[in-house]
């Protein structure tokens, strides 16, 4: 007991440092400059930064593309979505493969983004509106398949299994996306008219994001994230396994409850307004332990970071490669992201030999 006590100590009391914290900041904010810049009309970073600095400080600035304004109230909405979108999809991939103690686990392990797509591919087919909300209906329809759906498949796991083992989920969750994709099908099928519209959002994309959006997805990424951040030391000891967890007085099962709620809370959030966004929360947690290690108490908040620089860079190859043809960004993050992950397992497994 004494030496499990040691060793929790040992792993909780190595924080991510000041100075990688500034350097991730750094990384973020010349990603988010620079895609800002770049798309269907360029403009100077200078005249990005001087925008931002009169809507902060009031000052007023010259701009050298006369559009710039009109131009940054549609780009830099869309960039601060895709920065949150990428922090929480990468921050669930993180806790899920530390959760789970499964290297290819990611948010999606659960279903939950099967079902917010479920929910909004429901509202797109069947023209649900929401009165009174200002949000339109495949939003709120997918966060409340979200939230279904983590509840549906937490009561069938603990009806088969008291303890909530981590395999029974995952099964569970496996089971439940092929189940929603066969709905998913049958829906498609019948509502032919909105096929345009069902693959697009299948696809993912923050086209036409609004800051609206982005209060929404930044809110319930503070909640969940200092939630998640919060049981850093509780994923060092899963990670080690839930025996090891157990033996030095962790709660299993109100900490495996806890995560789980807080991943569908995000991805819930996230697929309701960009729709299914694969391989961020695969890839980034993989690429991130590779720079800053294994433990949760540095790897989390670096997730955080790198997650938002990915999904901005991906936003943008969707915007300018095949300009002014927009792809989707979910198309791109799949390519790319496949490709990555090949490359650090092969990477991984050269160096375990």
């Amino acid at each position: 007991m004494q030496l499990h006590k040691l060793d929790k100590n040992r792993i909780s009391n190595n924080k991510l440092p000041h100075w990688e914290y500034l350097a991730f900041i750094a990384a973020v904010f010349v990603t988010f400059i620079f895609c800002v810049s770049i798309g269907t009309v360029k403009l100077p970073w200078t005249d990005v930064i001087h925008y931002l600095m009169d809507h902060v400080f009031g000052t007023v600035h010259e701009y050298e593309v006369a559009s710039a304004p009109q131009i940054m109230t549609v780009r830099v909405p869309r960039v601060i979505c895709v920065a949150l979108s990428g922090m929480s999809l990468a921050l669930c991939g993180c806790s899920m493969q530390g959760l789970l103690k499964n290297p290819l686990a990611e948010g999606s392990t659960l279903g939950v983004s099967s079902g917010a797509a479920l929910g909004a591919i429901v509202a797109i087919a069947f023209n649900i509106n929401v009165p009174f909300l200002t949000l339109a209906g495949p939003t709120v329809m997918a966060m409340l398949f979200a939230f279904g759906s983590i509840m549906l498949i937490l009561f069938l796991a603990y009806r088969l299994d008291y303890s909530l083992s981590t395999n029974t989920i995952v099964l569970l969750g496996v089971i439940y996306s092929m189940f929603i994709s066969s709905i998913i099908m049958f829906i498609t099928t019948f509502a032919s008219e909105k096929i345009r519209s069902i693959t697009f959002w299948t696809m993912g994309s923050l086209q036409g994001s609004t800051y609206t959006e982005a209060l929404m997805l930044l809110a319930v990424l503070l909640i969940c994230s200092a939630v998640i951040l919060s049981k850093a030391e509780e994923l060092n000891a899963f990670a080690i396994g839930e025996d090891n967890a157990r033996s030095i007085g962790i709660d299993v099962r109100k900490t495996r409850l806890t995560i789980l709620v807080a991943v569908s809370a995000l991805i819930g959030t996230c697929v309701s307004i960009g729709g299914s966004i694969g391989f961020v929360g695969l890839v980034v947690p993989h690429m991130t332990r590779m720079i800053v290690g294994p433990n949760h108490k540095r790897l989390l908040p670096a997730t955080l970071f790198s997650g938002a620089v990915f999904l901005m860079i991906m936003d943008l190859i969707a915007r300018v490669i095949l300009r002014p043809r927009e792809l989707p960004i979910g198309a791109v993050t799949s390519l790319i992201g496949a490709v990555l992950f090949v490359f650090i397992f092969a990477g991984t497994r050269r160096n375990t030999r």
